[in-house]
């Protein structure tokens, strides 16, 4: 059999290089691309040891003439978009860049594979922020979208363009409504990498407070290598469909900051002030997803929670004290 080639657009995040590193264990060729290859540090790619195993080039996602170029130099036979705007909070700061980002790109690999006549296979990132408050009752893939940020306006958008084209021009693409997912190579703004740096910090006497903004938020934290690979289950299908990627048990960003600094023996309450300044407009109260047809479909794993999750950030993030 010939050997099976992925293009991975966004390829220096989290989980581009996770997914890097599952399709190489694969024994796919792996082709990723950020916004500029030469100002680019792949650290997190560095960080996995597999920097040296994937192709890189440049792309712009909001540019058709970019895309195009990228995908007919990759060759690919499956395409994941993972690129675009990634932070809620900057959207509201930036929301023009959201959707062009998020909504425009994704439509430009669309109509690329489209115009393609080698059948590809597509995946584009959802996001649970998609469903807004989903309340105590864990949003599943027939929950409606209720939009609260640009950045979930610009993800729902994304999702309807690859239902389209998949029932309009028979693509294979589909969408994965991913959950909170966390690992050691989110960077710090992220608040659960903030979180439990901050806990190694005081820790190690380098600082002694850690500002925070709104802890009674609740979210659905899963462990991103476990996310990645049901990335890639999702494209071994016969048909593509859309999954809701999640844990199914919600914990407050409270429980989130104790258990972290739990870890480093500290009491949180010592060392924690709440900044207002931090809080979202329109914030989001509850999030947390039902993963039962990911599990039976697709036979995914039963995720790890936000216990063991919190056990390997933290557990990472002591070998630098």
């Amino acid at each position: 059999m010939a050997v099976q080639k992925a293009l991975i657009i966004g390829i220096t995040g989290q989980d581009g290089a996770y997914l890097a590193k599952h399709l190489l264990s694969k024994g796919y060729e792996v082709t990723g691309s950020s916004r500029d290859v030469m100002a680019s540090s792949f650290n997190n790619l560095n960080a996995l040891g597999i920097r040296s195993q994937v192709k890189l080039l440049s792309v712009s996602i909001n540019d058709f003439r970019s895309v195009f170029n990228a995908i007919q130099t990759a060759d690919p036979d499956e395409i994941y978009n993972l690129a675009g705007q990634t932070s809620v909070g900057l959207s509201f700061d930036q929301p023009v860049e959201a959707i062009e980002s998020i909504a425009i790109g994704t439509l430009n690999i669309l109509e690329v594979i489209r115009l393609l006549s080698k059948p590809v296979r597509f995946y584009n990132a959802g996001s649970s922020e998609c469903f807004g408050d989903t309340g105590d009752t864990p949003a599943n893939e027939q929950t409606p979208f209720a939009p609260r940020s640009p950045y979930a306006v610009a993800k729902s958008t994304a999702k309807w363009l690859i239902n389209s084209y998949r029932e309009s021009y028979g693509l294979y693409a589909c969408t994965g409504i991913l959950f909170n997912h966390e690992s050691p190579l989110r960077p710090e703004r992220f608040v659960t990498q903030k979180i439990i740096a901050g806990a190694a910090k005081i820790k190690a006497g380098q600082i002694d407070k850690l500002q925070l903004g709104n802890l009674d938020i609740s979210r659905d934290w899963g462990w991103a290598p476990e996310y990645v690979e049901a990335m890639w289950l999702m494209m071994q299908l016969d048909k593509p469909d859309d999954f809701v990627i999640a844990t199914g048990r919600k914990e407050s960003l409270k429980y989130f900051v104790a258990k972290s600094f739990e870890y480093f023996d500290l009491d949180w309450q010592k060392h924690v002030e709440i900044e207002k300044s931090f809080f979202r407009p329109n914030e989001i109260v509850t999030s947390v997803g039902n993963p039962e047809k990911a599990i039976k479909t697709l036979g995914w794993k039963k995720p790890t929670d936000i216990d063991g999750v919190i056990k390997m950030m933290c557990a990472e993030k002591a070998k630098s004290i």
